[in-house]
């Protein structure tokens, strides 16, 4: 005589027999395959046990900035290899580390630290503070990060060669060159939302070397400086206002003066120190703040620029981004 199981019968057998087949290969597993806990290294100990960055290691300690990177926190470090760090000694006329003042080195290794965690992919453009602080007023130093197509560029001239180096204290990106302290030609010639003033500053008939003026740091005269910085279609927009195809059409007198009237001298403005009617004095002239409604600046013939990006800050002072080229009365 045959057993013969109905459909229930053969499905609740189904189940117990997978129930056992699961017991089976967890109790199998549990001894063998368990997964292990990985100590993962801190961001330090990562560059201490590469050749290929001793030279960071060794300004690292010098400095004392090993025992910050190699404690707890949440850091991002862009990390300069060996190759990087003998051209920066090249550039600057340096034979070794040791010939470095080392709150100079300092200050250039907390340009490569920001404070959390900044993955990848998570790189979008725009300004990032560093802990580095500025000369003018220990405010953190900022960055230009510029992503194009996920090829990442620092301050116009170092680029991520390496991203997400997992520590356990932060992440480290390895790039292709020492980034230098900003002044605020760095940040100008590093955003190309700046292009068209860029040019507009480095046009070769003006009478004013202004790349040389606004690289002049801290506590030398004229520095700091507060510029307001016009962006891209502010420039398009004068172009239209002026009936001129090109920039280069703009006399050099008119240039030269329009170019004064964005950069007050020995003194570095923050949006926090600006309020409604606030005579600025440039150096080209006065231009007026105001504040209700948004940051704002009027030019002698009451044109109104808007500040759309504040605040961002340079070794020799500090930038503003409006949206219209203010004009010479």
């Amino acid at each position: 005589m045959k057993f013969k199981m109905n459909q229930k019968e053969k499905k609740i057998l189904k189940i117990l027999f997978l129930s056992l087949l699961l017991i089976s290969m967890h109790s199998c597993s549990k001894d063998e395959n368990e997964p292990q806990m990985v100590i993962q290294k801190t961001i330090f100990e990562h560059v201490a046990s590469s050749m290929n960055y001793s030279y960071l290691s060794y300004a690292l300690q010098k400095t004392d900035l090993d025992d910050i990177l190699n404690g707890e926190g949440d850091y991002t470090l862009y990390a300069p290899n060996n190759t990087a760090f003998i051209g920066f000694l090249m550039r600057q006329g340096y034979s070794t580390l040791d010939e470095v003042p080392t709150e100079a080195l300092k200050k250039i290794l907390l340009n490569h630290v920001m404070a959390g965690q900044i993955r990848y992919r998570a790189f979008k453009s725009g300004y990032y503070p560093t802990a580095a602080g500025s000369d003018v007023n220990d405010r953190p130093l900022s960055m230009y990060i510029n992503q194009v197509n996920m090829r990442v560029t620092l301050n116009g001239n170092s680029r991520i060669v390496q991203g997400n180096i997992n520590a356990s204290n932060g992440v480290i990106h390895a790039v292709n060159a020492v980034i230098p302290i900003p002044s605020l030609v760095t940040f100008v010639l590093a955003d190309p939302n700046l292009y068209n003033l860029a040019l507009a500053l480095t046009r070769d008939d003006l009478t004013v070397d202004f790349p040389t003026i606004l690289n002049t740091e801290n506590g030398s005269a004229p520095a700091p400086f507060t510029v307001f910085a016009p962006n891209n279609m502010a420039f398009v927009d004068l172009l239209n206002e002026l009936e001129v195809d090109r920039l280069s059409f703009i006399d050099e007198p008119t240039l030269n003066s329009t170019l004064n009237h964005h950069v007050l001298g020995e003194t570095s403005t923050l949006s926090s120190d600006l309020s409604d009617n606030l005579i600025l004095s440039t150096l080209g002239g006065d231009i007026t703040a105001n504040v209700s409604g948004g940051a704002s600046l009027t030019d002698g013939n009451a044109r109104v620029s808007k500040i759309i990006t504040v605040d961002i800050q340079a070794n020799n002072g500090v930038l503003h981004i409006i949206d219209k080229v203010i004009l010479p009365f």
